[in-house]
């Protein structure tokens, strides 16, 4: 069974960066392609940012393109989201989730686990 913490949300100002750190604990990171996905009130989820399994390709969304980066750390089977340049408009909950498929897939119903999200808050 695979789990997914996320934390590093928080309130920030607008044009500051948080990093939110996603731990993933059952199984190795390399066995899943990682993406961070996030919720402004609404019901629909988004894509945000992804990382093949493989660690070898990486997926924006344009609006964060230039200013998100998707990392991970096998020693520490941890996924991170480095948010630069922050906008009011990131303001939403940021969700770690992981799929076991050969490619990487950028709608939410493709993944299998999903952590129980972080929020991000950002102030003009």
């Amino acid at each position: 069974q695979v789990q997914l913490a996320e934390s590093g949300g928080g309130l920030v100002q607008a044009g500051g960066s948080l990093r939110l750190s996603c731990v993933v604990s059952g199984q190795p990171l390399g066995n899943y392609n990682m993406a961070w996905f996030r919720q402004a009130p609404g019901p629909e989820r988004d894509y945000v940012a992804a990382i093949h399994w493989s660690g070898a390709t990486t997926y924006y969304t344009d609006s964060v393109k230039g200013r998100f980066t998707i990392s991970r750390d096998k020693t520490k089977n941890t996924v991170y989201l480095q948010m630069n340049s922050l906008k009011p408009e990131d303001t939403a909950i940021y969700y770690c989730a992981a799929d076991s498929s050969q490619y990487v897939s950028l709608t939410p119903s493709h993944y299998n686990y999903w952590g129980q999200g972080t929020q991000v808050t950002v102030s003009s």
